[in-house]
């Protein structure tokens, strides 16, 4: 009678076979050709002859002095974010809600990426968290809330490295920012 494997061996060995199969798609996904996606805000009038203003329809153009190739670039001054590729495009553009402790002006690389959910220092669930800085003690890092509400105003003092992205730039930032990945700051 030949011997029967326990459940868990099955389940391991469909785990590691769901988790090779993603990650092959994830490359796949990621060597394809990737949209281009610029938040953008409905006029209040839904007037037919009604014109939107060009701060709708023209998405903020990413700054000089950042850098060339594949890159994020974070702006201190516009509180803005522009994931740029390889052709120097943006390809996505949002603004952010930085922490209290913010980066000095210059390049910086994804260190290191948490997706599961855990406490931000501000309380909040986050996940997708992009490390990139360290700064006076603290990590600087671009994450969002699990419930995608923006952050409550700091305590008095608290220092906090978390910049703050609505969940669906999140994921933006968490497909686009792989380890390594060069992050422009200027002022």
């Amino acid at each position: 009678m030949p011997a029967r494997l326990p459940s868990w061996a099955w389940v391991s060995g469909l785990t590691v076979g769901a988790i090779a199969a993603v990650s092959v798609l994830a490359v796949q996904a990621d060597q394809g050709p990737h949209p281009t996606a610029v938040a953008t805000r409905p006029s209040p009038s839904a007037s037919a002859d009604a014109k939107p203003s060009p701060k709708e329809t023209a998405p903020a153009p990413v700054p000089d002095g950042s850098g060339t190739g594949r890159r994020i670039v974070y702006s201190l001054d516009q509180k803005r974010v522009w994931l740029v590729d390889a052709s120097d495009a943006a390809r996505r553009t949002f603004t952010v809600w930085p922490g209290t402790v913010s980066p000095d002006p210059g390049t910086y690389t994804v260190g290191s990426r948490t997706e599961g959910a855990t406490t931000g220092s501000d309380g909040v669930q986050i996940e997708q968290i992009v490390y990139f800085a360290q700064e006076d003690g603290v990590s600087v890092a671009f994450s969002n809330a699990v419930d995608g509400s923006s952050p409550p105003p700091p305590a008095s003092g608290t220092k906090t490295g978390g910049i703050r992205l609505r969940k669906a730039d999140g994921a933006a930032v968490w497909a686009f920012a792989t380890s390594g990945t060069k992050v422009m700051v200027v002022g």
